[in-house]
C-alpha cells in the first residue's frame, strides 16, 4: 500500500506528515520553507509511493473559508496539474494548532520548544492526517 501525505500549508512554513505504508498511522515528517514546498514534494514522490495528498482546509469558526484559502486554493490546483494521478483532498484544519500546541503540553515540552513555530506546523500536518484516516475509517 502507498502512504498518504498531508500539508499544513502555510504562507511562510508548511508542515508535512506522512502515514505509514499501511496507512495506520500518521507521523510528522517536516516543515519546509513555503517557497520550496514544490521542490520537497517532487523529490518525495520520486521517492515514495503516495496515493493520496491531503491538505488542511482554512474554515473559520463559522464553517466559512479563512482568508488563507486565497493562498491554498492556488497552491492546490498546481499540485494537481504537477501531479494527475494523485488525488488531493481537503480536510478541516480548525483547532489543529490548538491541538498541536496542547499536545506539546501533554508531551512535556518546555515553554521554550513549544515557540518553535516549524514543530507546531509539522504537528498540525500530523493531526490533520490522523482525522483524515480516521474520517475515512469510520465510512466504510
Amino acid at each position: 500500500m502507498a502512504r498518504l501525505l498531508s500539508i499544513d500549508y502555510g504562507k511562510k512554513r508548511t508542515g508535512i506528515a506522512v502515514s505509514d505504508p499501511l496507512q495506520i498511522i500518521a507521523n510528522g515528517l517536516t516543515t519546509v520553507e513555503t517557497s520550496g514546498l514544490f521542490e520537497f514534494l517532487s523529490d518525495y514522490l520520486h521517492k515514495e509511493e503516495v496515493s493520496c495528498i491531503v491538505v488542511g482546509l482554512p474554515r473559520q469558526m463559522n464553517n466559512e473559508l479563512s482568508e488563507n484559502m486565497k493562498r491554498v486554493e492556488p497552491f492546490v490546483n498546481r499540485l494537481r496539474k504537477l501531479y494527475p494521478n494523485i488525488p488531493v483532498d481537503y480536510f478541516d484544519e480548525r483547532f489543529t494548532s490548538r491541538m498541536a500546541l496542547q499536545t506539546m503540553i501533554d508531551g512535556g515540552v518546555k515553554k521554550k520548544g513549544r515557540q518553535n513555530k516549524a514543530l507546531v506546523d509539522e504537528i498540525s500536518a500530523t493531526i490533520i492526517l490522523q482525522g483524515y484516516m480516521e474520517s475515512k475509517r469510520m465510512k466504510q
